[in-house]
């Protein structure tokens, strides 16, 4: 994906609403393709704000990343292949070692019947 060139414009001023709720002006909804509900990053810098639709900063984290592994060698497949230790190691972090049995078969999820 090739990186959009920045483009500064001053399009309108708006107004925060009672609830805190900002308009961003229908021209800008348009051509960000930003319909109702979009998720939307607000960024402060110094005394400014910025507004960056979600999608657009993940697509630059995907773009960052893509070229640390490039230039550090590493190979889709290769990410793909640590992927089952990283999830083990990650289980481990938050609820502790993962049991080594099974459960018993037909036990699970079901209620003893009195006789």
């Amino acid at each position: 994906m090739a990186p959009q060139q920045a483009v500064l414009e001053y399009l309108t001023t708006t107004k925060i609403g009672e609830k805190g709720q900002l308009t961003v002006p229908k021209q800008f909804r348009e051509d960000l393709g930003l319909d109702a509900g979009a998720p939307v990053a607000v960024l402060r810098m110094g005394n400014g704000l910025f507004l960056l639709p979600e999608q657009q900063r993940f697509n630059q984290l995907c773009e960052k990343i893509s070229a640390i592994l490039t230039n550090a060698g590493i190979t889709p497949e290769e990410v793909l292949a640590t992927l089952p230790e990283t999830r083990r190691r990650i289980y481990e972090e938050r609820f502790g070692k993962a049991s080594t049995t099974k459960p018993e078969a037909g036990r699970a999820n079901k209620r003893r019947r009195k006789k």
